[in-house]
């Protein structure tokens, strides 16, 4: 699975790298960045947490 977060998007709520913290960290801003480009198989789901847990729907697992 691919994870991409839209950063033009992305506002820092944070909600993704609380909920899903081994696939979600926070920059210098506190805006989130995916951990990988390809999620281990073993992590998908929580990439999908955060996908549905994104407010402005800056996350896109594929």
């Amino acid at each position: 699975m691919k994870v991409t977060v839209n950063h033009d998007v992305c506002t820092g709520h944070g909600r993704c790298y609380v909920l899903a913290p081994d696939v979600f960290e926070p920059d210098d801003q506190g805006h989130s960045m995916a951990k990988f480009d390809d999620v281990p198989a073993n992590l998908e789901q929580q990439a999908l947490i955060g996908q549905a847990n994104c407010p402005e729907g800056a996350i896109s697992c594929s």
